[in-house]
């Protein structure tokens, strides 16, 4: 992390930082869903697939089309301390499973969007979400995090987290859409 302080929005520490000479380089969001509406989520769904996308729960065999997802989209991602995404090798992503479940979006073989999320606490906690850059704004982010929140819904949890960088508003807003409600900012200070 270097000299950075990542440090939520309200905290006395903001006043301090911003008096001795720091500035803030990036800002970061929190939300929180608590007992999503079933309805809203498989609407979300219905949606993608009446445009002919098919949306699933992936297995360790779609390794290599998430990572060829993922190596697609990193140039996309935000690269902040806060909010870094970094791929790795094929066996860094195949490596997700072992923690996690992952969701997507199929437009014939092509996977187009993908979300990962894990049980955190009692909770689930999504990872990341990545979708092409076609394919944005049409609802495929919403439908992939939508089939992993059902899923997790199915097994009893009905709390869920995520969380990004304020220059991805898309982001925050597909999340809002789905009922998350931003709960935290956070500011990252360089000197």
């Amino acid at each position: 992390m270097g000299d950075y302080e990542i440090v939520q929005e309200g905290d006395p520490r903001c006043a301090e930082l911003e008096a001795a000479g720091y500035r803030v380089v990036a800002e970061s969001w929190a939300v929180r869903l608590y007992d999503p509406d079933r309805d809203l989520l498989e609407s979300a769904v219905r949606r993608a697939t009446a445009g002919g996308l098919t949306v699933r729960e992936l297995g360790p065999e779609s390794a290599s089309a998430l990572h060829e997802l993922e190596t697609t989209n990193q140039p996309d991602y935000p690269d902040t301390p806060a909010t870094r995404r970094e791929v790795g090798d094929l066996a860094k992503v195949r490596e997700l499973w072992s923690e996690h479940r992952v969701f997507g979006a199929f437009d014939g073989n092509r996977l187009v969007g993908a979300t990962v999320i894990r049980e955190h606490e009692g909770h689930g906690d999504t990872a990341f979400t990545s979708v092409l850059a076609p394919y944005r704004r049409r609802g495929v982010g919403q439908a992939v995090k939508a089939a992993s929140i059902l899923a997790f819904l199915d097994i009893g949890i009905t709390r869920f987290s995520t969380g990004g960088a304020a220059t991805n508003q898309a982001s925050l807003q597909a999340n809002r859409s789905l009922g998350y409600t931003l709960t935290e900012r956070w500011r990252t200070y360089a000197p």
